[in-house]
């Protein structure tokens, strides 16, 4: 008995010795071609991308994972079709859009004036027009009293025209446009705009950036890597994921040669029947 539990024992030594011994493979990835701290400008897939940030977090398990977004700027064409007799703001006023014929290669912003605004600022017209039969009217009355009534033609100030052919420019929106076409349903408008392109990158994730694959790693929660031989990453999680089962089972064989062990120790001070 006391044989076999020194032989029990004498296993469980050597498997923790191993297990406490043994050096857990890490991720390492050799020549990386990207590899940049946060804030740093850096060339993928023919692109300049700005490492945006890393940061450490707490995922569901309790483990702290690193992470980090990739961020571009770049030039992008917006464009606006302004349809025929629709209206549009600019310069903080309104605008008619007419186009003339079928065939036109220009069209004309027509002022719409705020008449409402115009009758509530003159204190000696009446804040609704008159509609008669021969047309419309503002009635207006005097300082003694008299009330007048004049053509709403007269009364109005002339609305301003702005025509703007193909080729030419306009302020909107705050910016600079170009009338890129007309047709008899509308004009189009188009102007450049900076928009923001954003990559999330996960630990030891894989992305697709251009028409090239990376692995990203991150070795601290201040440094991005990225290397396109993925084969070697590969190889590296299958070495990682090889270490972790035969340390289990180094564990395993621990926990069982201690309590075999125990459990032979004790049934040798069970009394004998005979």
């Amino acid at each position: 008995m006391a044989v076999f539990v020194a032989l029990f024992l004498a296993i469980a030594g050597v498997a923790g010795a191993l297990t406490a011994t043994a050096e857990s493979p890490e991720i390492a990835l050799e020549n990386p071609e990207i590899d940049a701290s946060q804030g740093e400008s850096i060339d993928v897939g023919g692109e300049t991308y700005v490492v945006a940030g890393i940061s450490e977090s707490e995922n569901d398990d309790g483990q702290m994972v690193i992470s980090g977004t990739l961020e571009r700027n770049f030039t992008a064409e917006t464009s606006e079709t302004w349809a025929n007799g629709s209206t549009v703001s600019v310069d903080d006023r309104e605008w008619r859009v007419e186009i003339p014929g079928e065939n036109a290669t220009q069209f004309t912003l027509v002022e719409v004036l705020d008449r409402q605004a115009i009758l509530a600022a003159d204190d000696a017209a009446e804040n609704e027009t008159v509609t008669l039969e021969d047309g419309e009217y503002v009635a207006l009355t005097d300082d003694s009293g008299e009330r007048t009534l004049v053509p709403v033609g007269e009364y109005f100030p002339v609305p301003e025209e702005r025509t703007h052919a193909v080729g030419e420019t306009l302020e909107y929106g705050g910016q600079t446009v170009t009338v890129d076409d007309v047709t008899a349903g509308g004009a189009v408008l188009v102007w450049e705009t900076t928009e923001t392109e954003t990559v999330e990158i996960a630990q030891q994730s894989t992305v697709t950036i251009g028409d090239t694959d990376y692995v990203a790693h991150f070795p601290d929660a201040s440094t991005l890597r990225m290397s396109t031989d993925i084969e070697a990453y590969e190889a590296q999680v299958t070495e990682m994921e090889r270490f972790d089962r035969y340390n289990s089972g180094l564990s395993r064989v621990l926990v069982l040669s201690v309590l075999s062990s125990i459990m032979l120790a004790g049934m040798a001070f069970i009394p004998s029947r005979y």
